[in-house]
């Protein structure tokens, strides 16, 4: 998730040859595209040139939705669209409140300083403070320091991630002009994860500023590597102390051992209890000037898979927004070639120990994680706690992933499943055209990445096709050292066995079926008589259907986010601004399953506006012809229904313990451009069986809505806000927002009061959404 200061991630760096699933489209006839004429947006029409959409979708308001099986309902109206000039604050509907919680530079340790109004902390104070542009979050709730997940939770840890830093409002009037290294380490400082005791008081959930489980993971943390690829000579990058003055380097890391975490964006959780961050678009901090060409061949004997692998995952020549490499000699990608390669990773995070080291879980593999869905089931054969995780890589053209632990988790004692994460199997995702069992679904199966599995590249000896081990990126003196290569090069492991390119794989959920009352356990569930189904958000793709048509090459070798995939089955939009959500179903409901179900869910868009392609986009590279697939297309969330909301680039996406679908949307939230009538960035509500929507919440300019979560009793929701008036220079930090100064709420007498002081600059935050009867929400 980013905003104008940070990656759109709506580039294509992958320069693979795969073979799209082009082939495969142009075999499926008009009666096997019937999922589209009930799943493709309105906007897929007028996109491929001049139809309105006038009247697809009624702005009408409608009564609640209704509770059916499986699914609690939705108990409130959609609010209005925040339309131009964007309205500077957070609104919900009627009956509901919001409170600002915790923003960027609040305390939240002992030692930790209040906030400055002219952003003057220095890197010491802000490690101690609240971060900066959180992002993705988990509620741990707490009982006497101990896990509790029954309803009438009081008191809890937040685990907060903080994606980026937009430095003009980082520093104060000041700006990164000059750059020096006490601006790197605040920076680096802000970056990374929060840990923070909240209290429920009376009505009000506040924040604990000096709670001793208050905890700041940042860019400079010391962490443990584990996994398959722990120890490989990849990870073992120059060694460097670490201080507020210097880097200086000191030697060679040993593969174990990794510093700070940064760029994270979405999440996942354990059902042990512990915190996972996802590190999204970590190459971004790094810098490689001459594009490796100081780098020592005699000490380095991995030369051409470095580079090849740097541009795989989008390292430049400079780093395109934090300056760290012209200060900070660790993320010299030149001088410091491996560096990169202790960062893509899922990192494990002990919330309750505040002294316990956070873990980069090599196993799950390398890329831009966006976030990790946790699903547990039974094994074919009865075995009980199976667990599996549903990752997306967020960039263009990148692929959807799941990762299967190798053995149970142990619900009775939290320490057998210390390092369960660590041994496993990692598969990608293969959509195709065949036929499922169900009506309107399709045919997925699963890959996995390990040394026997054949890649979609000839074997000119045999005339068969090569496995992965063959591949000269991944051969080693055994099979663990070519599984630590396929785990560091991960995206070009999927290149080459024919992965599925999608469109910006972001937020992955898994469907839940509560309804009466909250679960017991504080982690989704789904039983026997209901499929195991994942979600996943395609935020957008501006090249799917670009010319000159290209594809991932199957030797690794793309540029990350730089092919022109033609559009797909799966990805059917052409210029896909607006983005869609995909679904499956496992196999037998079983996370272990070989093969899945699919169907897309919903095309996003605005049903009241035309898009006419560029000239870039023909019809020769729209495959099967498009434009035949019938004179109507039905509306972008359901044919006309009552009160629903158009929203588009979906990206955060959460089921809450009853069943319902939240979604969170990542556009430029000024409401311009293509964004007049769908408005700010906002949160909606969606039924997942009849796909119909409310509008939920809308947001301040220029800021995306990021992050949700409630308390298990579902009585409180909380809510990020990140980067608000962004794009904002140094000397006039509120030019589009002061926010959340310029945010009300109502006391428990109704009178409207403004909430946290402060006039200087704007500050990302997390609110909490409480409803004024004290109920579920959305109920």
């Amino acid at each position: 998730m980013k905003g104008s200061q940070h990656p759109s991630n709506d580039v294509s760096l992958n320069p693979s040859g795969n073979e799209s699933i082009r082939e495969v489209i142009e075999r499926t006839d008009l009666g096997r595209r019937t999922f589209i004429k009930t799943a493709l947006s309105a906007s897929v029409l007028a996109g491929i040139g001049g139809l309105s959409m006038n009247g697809i979708i009624r702005a009408v308001q409608a009564a609640p939705i209704p509770p059916t099986d499986g699914f609690a309902g939705i108990g409130f109206e959609s609010i209005p669209p925040s339309r131009a000039p964007v309205a500077d604050r957070v609104e919900v509907p009627p009956g509901y409140r919001v409170q600002v919680l915790a923003s960027w530079g609040d305390p939240i340790m002992p030692g930790g300083r209040n906030w400055t109004e002219g952003a003057t902390q220095d890197a010491v104070a802000q490690a101690r403070q609240f971060g900066m542009h959180n992002d993705g979050m988990h509620f741990f709730p707490l009982r006497s320091g101990i896990i509790r997940s029954r309803s009438g939770v009081t008191r809890g840890l937040l685990c907060v991630n903080h994606e980026y830093t937009h430095e003009d409002i980082l520093h104060g009037s000041a700006g990164l002009d000059p750059m020096t290294l006490a601006k790197a380490r605040k920076s680096q400082a802000a970056h990374g994860v929060s840990v923070v005791e909240l209290r429920k008081v009376g009505e009000n959930w506040t924040l604990e500023r000096h709670s001793h489980f208050g905890r700041r993971i940042t860019a400079n943390t010391e962490m443990r590597v584990s996994g398959p690829a722990a120890g490989s000579a990849l990870l073992k990058s120059k060694r460097f102390r670490i201080t507020d003055g210097e880097s200086r380097e000191i030697g060679v890391n040993n593969g174990y051992t990794a510093y700070g975490t940064h760029n994270n964006c979405a999440h996942g959780y354990t059902p042990w209890g512990t915190y996972l961050t996802c590190e999204e678009n970590w190459n971004n901090y790094f810098a490689a000037p001459t594009s490796g060409a100081v780098i020592d061949e005699n000490k380095f004997d991995q030369k051409p898979n470095i580079i090849a692998g740097q541009s795989r995952y989008g390292i430049g020549t400079a780093a395109p927004f934090y300056r760290w490499p012209e200060v900070d000699p660790r993320f010299d990608a030149d001088n410091n070639p491996l560096e990169p390669h202790l960062y893509g990773w899922v990192v494990e995070i002990d919330p309750f120990d505040p002294r316990s080291k956070p873990v980069k879980r090599t196993a799950m593999g390398r890329f831009k994680h966006e976030s990790a869905q946790v699903a547990v089931s039974a094994d074919a054969d009865g075995t009980p706690n199976r667990v599996a995780y549903y990752m997306g890589d967020d960039e263009r053209n990148e692929y959807i992933y799941k990762f299967v632990c190798a053995r149970a988790f142990d619900p009775t004692d939290r320490t057998a499943n210390r390092d369960l994460l660590d041994d496993g199997t990692l598969y990608v995702a293969r959509f195709t055209d065949e036929p499922g069992l169900a009506a309107n679904r399709y045919r997925g199966s699963w890959i996995a990445l390990a040394p026997d599995t054949e890649t979609v590249i000839d074997d000119p000896a045999s005339g068969g096709k090569l496995k992965l081990r063959d591949l000269p990126r991944f051969s080693g003196a055994n099979d663990t050292e070519v599984q630590a290569k396929i785990l560091v090069f991960t995206r070009q492991a999927a290149d080459a066995v024919g992965a599925t390119m999608m469109d910006r794989p972001e937020w992955t959920a898994l469907r839940t079926y509560r309804v009466a009352q909250a679960p017991i356990k504080g982690f989704p569930t789904y039983d026997d008589e209901r499929p195991l189904e994942v979600y996943c958000t395609l935020t957008n793709n501006s090249r799917r259907g670009n010319g000159p048509v290209s594809s991932n090459q199957p030797d690794g070798s793309t540029n990350a986010g730089s092919a022109n995939p033609p559009v797909d089955v799966a990805n059917p939009r052409p210029d896909n601004d607006f983005g869609h959500i995909i679904r499956w179903r496992e196999d037998g409901n079983l996370v272990t399953a070989s093969g899945f179900e699919w169907d897309i869910f919903v095309l996003s868009g605005d049903a009241a506006t035309t898009k006419t392609l560029g000239a870039s986009y023909t019809p020769d590279n729209l495959v099967g012809g498009v434009p035949a697939l019938g004179p109507v297309y039905e509306g972008n969330i359901v044919a006309d229904p009552a009160g629903s909301a158009d929203f588009g680039a979906p990206d955060g996406l959460w089921f809450d313990h009853f069943g319902r679908m939240w979604l969170q949307t990542d556009q430029q939230g000024d409401a311009e451009g293509d964004w007049v009538n769908i408005g700010s960035n906002c949160m909606v509500c969606a039924d997942p069986s009849t796909k119909e929507v409310r509008r939920f919440l809308t947001s301040p300019p220029k800021c995306e809505v990021t992050g949700v979560i409630t308390t298990p009793d579902g009585t409180a929701m909380f809510v990020g806000i990140q980067h608000p008036g962004e794009d904002a220079p140094a000397d006039d930090p509120t030019k589009y927002s002061n926010w959340p100064q310029s945010q009300f709420v109502r006391n428990s007498s109704g009178a409207r009061l403004p909430n946290t002081p402060g006039l200087s600059r704007p500050r990302a935050s997390v609110v909490v959404i409480t409803r004024e009867d004290g109920g579920i929400i959305g109920a």
